[in-house]
């Protein structure tokens, strides 16, 4: 039998960090495939899409409308390297294609992300850092006499979504002994017996939050849940983990919380505002921790989603049921 047709939209380069040689060869055996560049509707992709029976898609990717559905009438399936689908195609496709995703293996790269935010911010290290950059030793005097306080161990810490990701961070951090108290309306109450987890409420969970983790998915319940309202309400010296969605936050009262001294911050992500504009107070603030987005894109999670995305495409054209399709029932509570 023919192979399906498929056309992988990206570029060469996002391309090779997501397909290693052998997943090459996969997709050859399988698929009778061609890569398109565009990040637009050009001429040329119109043309691929009129025979194709399969996308495969990346962050680079054209955003399509119902439309597709004419443009390219033998499609069936489209396979996303990539958890984020809801903004990129609309809603009618969901229904009408079979549309996978592959956002487990960046839960856990995204989780260490978080684990080492707030290790760092825990054990206060920008402080100390801060403090033996000054012509002083001040500082070892004050540890010989006073000892430390600041530490992970057997602290209470707060996190705002306990999905894929929360649950990743909550099983890596098991050996610290974490308390962890959780604003997330959506999740089963029956896994605060599976982890050290108590469920609260916003108003409940944000008083008491000197540590407080952002894990959450970007709906329209989430966006701008952290606003100046809300983060008035944290207390004093907290620090605000983000390693989720950068438009849970409103990155304008948080930088004026920081620059005051109030709050700290380490983000991962400032969406809308991403790249972060060079001129950015949050780029040079004193505690503030700032990564490009980093969490879940390192070239082992990129190889580890071309193959959830090689598998799915597999069981799919062998009549078998894919493991990770987004229905249109599911979107609401996605990114």
């Amino acid at each position: 039998m023919p192979r399906p047709r498929v056309v992988v939209l990206a570029g060469k380069e996002l391309f090779d960090s997501f397909f290693a040689t052998e997943q090459r060869k996969q997709l050859r055996r399988l698929l009778e495939w061609q890569r398109d560049a565009s990040p637009k509707l050009t001429p040329a992709l119109v043309k691929r899409l009129a025979t194709a029976q399969a996308l495969i898609t990346t962050w680079d990717s054209p955003r399509f409308t119902e439309d597709l559905l004419q443009l390219a009438p033998q499609l069936r399936i489209i396979s996303h390297c990539g958890g984020e689908v809801k903004s990129r195609f609309a809603r009618r496709l969901f229904d009408r294609l079979t549309i996978t995703a592959a956002p487990e293996p960046m839960a856990k790269a995204t989780a260490e992300l978080g684990a080492a935010f707030l290790l760092y911010c825990a054990r206060n290290v920008d402080f100390y850092r801060s403090q033996l950059r000054k012509p002083s030793n001040k500082i070892y005097q004050a540890m010989h006499l006073h000892g430390g306080t600041d530490t992970l161990i057997g602290r209470e810490v707060a996190m705002i979504g306990f999905g894929r990701i929360g649950r990743a961070l909550a099983d890596l951090l098991r050996p610290f002994d974490v308390r962890w108290q959780i604003y997330d309306p959506y999740t089963p109450r029956g896994l605060a017996k599976k982890y050290p987890a108590k469920f609260v409420s916003l108003a409940k969970l944000l008083p008491s939050a000197n540590l407080l983790m952002i894990s959450a998915a970007l709906t329209g319940e989430t966006r701008g849940l952290l606003n100046r309202q809300t983060l008035s309400r944290l207390p004093d010296g907290a620090t605000v983990i983000n390693i989720a969605r950068g438009g849970i936050v409103d990155l304008d009262a948080l930088t004026n919380e920081v620059r005051r001294g109030r709050l700290r911050c380490a983000l991962d992500v400032t969406d809308p505002n991403e790249p972060l504009p060079l001129g950015h107070a949050m780029r040079k603030l004193p505690g503030a921790i700032l990564t490009p987005h980093v969490a879940g894109s390192f070239r082992q999670v990129r190889r580890e989603m071309a193959q959830v995305v090689i598998d799915d495409l597999e069981r799919f054209f062998r009549g078998n049921t894919v493991k990770n399709r987004v229905t249109s029932g599911m979107l609401d509570r996605m990114t």
